[in-house]
């Protein structure tokens, strides 16, 4: 647990890192314009670009069709604001083409909703309760599960997502030979916090399986 804490803010700074450095190169175009061309290059007229507060805060609400950008990505005329805007439009065109992981991502949304909401007191009661009522943790445990699954399955939704927006910056000549490496690489960083957070709820829900297996025997 202590090595995914560590090597999560390894990758965060990281992450970090290349997005200051790679916002410093500059493109023709900003993330909304970006993100405009790429929509209508495949075909998609009804969803619409707003920037948003945060930093790294960018995605994309299939329920209200909206490609959500940040400040410094709607308006920036860099790598990094291109790569992130094209890769929130790659969850467009995943959602538009039905793109089988991130129909069944979508669809395990509100079971993972209520997991979340739900699986921190069901462990704290199942070891409390353990005597009276042996179950319960294990109930715990598969509403745990339940998000690990949800974090597995996010993995080749973003990956995806990424090289989709690669291509396409590639392919319209947002970026060349020189560019193209920096806006993949951005988006590789950005793709491993979802899998070091994919192995901190495995290696998570491993030491529940744990405790559960210990109080059972």
């Amino acid at each position: 647990m202590i090595l995914v804490m560590v090597l999560s803010m390894v990758i965060q700074g990281r992450l970090k890192g290349r997005f200051e450095k790679y916002s410093a190169v500059p493109t023709n175009l900003s993330g909304a314009e970006v993100a405009q061309r790429m929509l209508q290059a495949h075909g998609i007229h009804d969803v619409n670009i707003v920037s948003i507060e945060g930093t790294l805060t960018d995605h994309y609400n299939p329920q209200t069709k909206t490609v959500n950008l940040s400040h410094d990505v709607y308006y920036g005329r860099s790598v990094a604001a291109a790569a992130v805007a094209a890769h929130e439009c790659g969850h467009v065109v995943q959602h538009a083409t039905g793109y089988a992981p991130l129909k069944l991502r979508s669809a395990l949304v509100p079971v993972v909703s209520f997991a979340n909401s739900w699986v921190s007191w069901v462990l704290l009661a199942g070891v409390v309760l353990i005597n009276v009522f042996p179950s319960l943790i294990w109930i715990g445990v598969f509403l745990f599960a339940l998000t690990t699954l949800f974090s597995f399955i996010t993995l080749p939704v973003e990956i995806n997502a990424s090289q989709r927006a690669v291509q396409w910056l590639d392919n319209a000549g947002v970026v060349g030979y020189e560019t193209k490496p920096m806006a993949s690489d951005a988006l590789k960083w950005a793709a491993y916090t979802y899998v070091i957070a994919a192995i901190g709820s495995l290696a998570t829900l491993l030491y529940y399986i744990s405790i559960a297996s210990n109080r059972r025997s």
